[in-house]
């Protein structure tokens, strides 16, 4: 074999190299091929891989409803105006009473005499609540607080009337609107003062125009996070007068336990007792109104503009610290003692309007 190579010529010898030489680059583009298309193609898996893992295990936040905080993914729930329910709240219309556990937001706001009537705001849930009473003054400024909503109710001194009917800050569904009336009479139950008890999905159905979503009253507490404050067994709430309301709220582990003329607030016919996540009490000021109700008592209007203390009590706990409102057009804040804005667990909130200080005891 040597001897054979030895005998070729220059020429041949060129050849047979330069053949060689390409034999050797195709096989090393071969191997080189082949190696890293298996490279390129485990590198492309492992990127689709970690994409489609990523997108199928992040998870956002839901959005929630804007006066609760709670997760609420139907759209048309979570953007629909509230709608505010006058309730009358004597001893005798607490026995029939209904639906105020789904009510987002409850403000308890002193009458005549010490009486208290709420005004329940309902957004995220519908229910049927009643039974339903007249307005007051009181109410544009609480409807002020809620980006414009919807309120209903049943009658009212024809001042009062007048107010309501051309206030921005409310938009009027009375039993005396034209488009309202059909829900207040299909649901009227017998005669009476107690006689009319409305579907609240009636009558967004009949929703006069002008309503905005409400901004959210205040912030919430991300899940797992406990909130701030000083252990506490709950709170009483006094409004003065001959037929003076009491109130209290026990802590019963995971929200408070509302009671009302010494016996829990329970819905009728076995329902539920009121026990709401939260309770804010907000020390305000009452003015007189300028109006008297049908017995000629004098009807008391709570001032909810200016700033003054507040009790926030959630997760078993008080922090007691400030509200601020300039007025109809500004939102309301409400801070702790060290001036940083509250928060509270995502659920409902009773409002307590109390009437000044020494209106309300922590137990």
């Amino acid at each position: 074999m040597l001897e054979r190579l030895r005998a070729l010529s220059r020429n041949q010898k060129i050849g047979l190299g330069v053949a060689a030489g390409l034999i050797l680059v195709v096989l090393v583009a071969v191997i080189a091929t082949a190696g890293g298309g298996g490279d390129e193609e485990a590198v492309t898996t492992t990127t689709t891989s970690s994409t489609t893992s990523s997108t199928t295990t992040t998870t956002t936040t839901p959005p929630v409803a804007p006066l609760t905080g709670v997760p609420q993914p139907d759209e048309g729930l979570r953007t629909r105006p509230a709608l505010i329910v006058k309730v009358d709240n004597t001893a005798r219309a607490m026995a029939v009473h209904e639906g105020l556990d789904k009510a987002d937001v409850v403000f308890v706001e002193q009458v005549e005499q010490g009486v208290t009537r709420l005004a329940a705001a309902f957004q995220s849930e519908d229910a049927t609540v009643g039974p339903v009473r007249s307005a007051r003054t009181s109410d544009i400024g609480i409807g002020a607080l809620l980006n414009t909503p919807l309120i209903a109710y049943s009658g009212a001194n024809g001042g009062v009337l007048s107010q309501i009917r051309n206030s921005p800050h409310v938009i009027d569904m009375g039993i005396d609107q034209g488009v309202a009336t059909p829900v207040y009479n299909r649901n009227r139950r017998g005669s009476g003062l107690l006689r009319f008890f409305i579907p609240t999905a009636e009558m967004f159905e009949v929703a006069r125009e002008g309503a905005n979503t409400p901004n959210p009253l205040f912030r919430y507490y991300e899940e797992g996070e406990e909130p701030v404050g000083d252990p506490v067994a709950g709170v009483r709430v006094g409004y003065g007068g001959n037929a003076a309301t009491v109130v209290d709220y026990d802590w019963n582990g995971t929200a408070w336990n509302r009671s009302q003329f010494g016996r829990p607030h329970a819905m009728a016919g076995g329902g539920p007792q009121l026990a709401p996540t939260n309770v804010v009490i907000m020390f305000v000021g009452y003015r007189p109104s300028g109006y008297v109700d049908s017995t000629g008592a004098p009807s008391p209007e709570a001032v909810l503009e200016g700033e003054g203390d507040a009790w926030f009590l959630t997760g078993g706990k008080v922090v007691q610290g400030r509200w601020s409102h300039a007025g109809p057009n500004a939102p309301i804040t409400f801070v702790g003692p060290d001036n940083v804005e509250m928060r509270l667990q995502p659920g409902k909130t009773w409002i307590e309007l109390a009437p000044g200080a020494g209106s309300a005891t922590l137990k």
